[in-house]
């Protein structure tokens, strides 16, 4: 008998302007609202919590440092009471939450991606390997020691953030560790139908490719939010659209109509038995993979700025291993 998983992309906006943990509660309601029907893996969008860092898009660098450093005071410390609200809520919940967020490692901010299993453990914490254009201002560069595929509750896990999905390595190196469930996230309400159009090719492809699931989120702005986050009606523009929430079968085929505006969820049982059904006609990691002429190699030791010899390390700035 095949397994059966409900999974939910989840398409909400974030709370702008409290102390942070306003998304973060309301991450926790929507994941209660998911379990009432039956979901088992929930995914929201990339840093959704605090917020995605919008500002950065539609301002020069110059001007967005008061911005840049109310995210700083924002920001989610790994482990801390956001991470704590959510194991909590998955754990109460029995489900299995991806979650998007910047996390604040001292001075330095990251996109980061954490797997919470249906217990409440986090069994991944990752971070965005390189951020896309703007994005460089205010995020640090992620390594490839979370480049890596966990067992949870709901199945094998991997996950990556927007652009990452542009870098075929990246998604390759899940590949290898068989990923059953990819969990993709963008920031949605952003530039444009365009935007969706090609995230749309980009998640398709990649369940085509890897045989897997992929449950994708993308946030959402209301009209108040755009305009709060803009200050000027010539800069709205760029914060609409941009919006693909959905689940993708093994086959490449949309299992519930995506969502493109508002908030909501897209929910879809995953049938397992359609990741065997097409990797038996391409397993792209397995016998239509050519080893002996094309292979990839993959650093996955954690960057470090230190290395220290004989002694023990007497700071430990990352809970990337923990979390390994």
């Amino acid at each position: 008998m095949s397994r059966i998983v409900r999974a939910a992309a989840i398409q909400i906006s974030p709370v702008l302007g409290d102390d942070g943990l306003g998304t973060a509660r309301k991450v926790c309601q929507a994941i209660r609202e998911a379990a009432e029907k039956g979901v088992k893996l929930a995914v929201f969008p990339e840093t959704f919590v605090p917020y995605y860092p919008y500002f950065s898009f539609i301002q020069p660098a110059f001007r967005f440092g008061g911005e840049h450093l109310e995210l700083y005071e924002r920001a989610v410390i790994i482990p801390g009471p956001v991470t704590d609200m959510v194991a909590e809520t998955a754990r109460d919940t029995g489900m299995v939450v991806v979650l998007g967020v910047n996390e604040r490692d001292f001075g330095t901010l990251y996109n980061t991606q954490i797997v919470f299993d249906a217990t409440g453990e986090i069994l991944l914490k990752r971070r965005k390997i390189t951020p896309t254009y703007h994005e460089r201002m205010v995020w640090g560069q992620g390594d490839g020691s979370g480049l890596k595929v966990v067992e949870s509750a709901a199945g094998r896990i991997g996950a990556l953030a927007c652009w990452e999905h542009y870098n075929p390595l990246a998604r390759y190196a899940l590949m290898t560790q068989h990923e059953e469930i990819h969990c993709a996230q963008f920031p949605g309400s952003l530039v444009g139908q365009i935007f969706a159009d090609q995230m749309e090719v980009t998640i398709r492809h990649h369940a085509l490719e890897s045989g897997c699931f992929v449950v994708n989120a993308t946030g959402w702005l209301t009209e108040d939010q755009i305009k709060d986050i803009a200050q000027d009606p010539a800069l709205e523009g760029p914060l609409r659209g941009g919006c693909f929430t959905a689940i993708v079968s093994p086959e490449g085929k949309l299992l519930a109509p995506p969502l493109t505006e508002g908030e909501g969820m897209v929910i879809a049982d995953l049938d397992f038995a359609l990741i065997t059904k097409r990797k038996r006609m391409m397993d792209s990691v397995g016998h239509y993979a050519r080893p002996e002429l094309l292979s990839l190699l993959q650093d996955r030791r954690p960057a470090r700025t230190v290395h220290y010899v004989g002694e023990a390390d007497p700071v430990s700035t990352s809970t990337d291993e923990a979390a390994s």
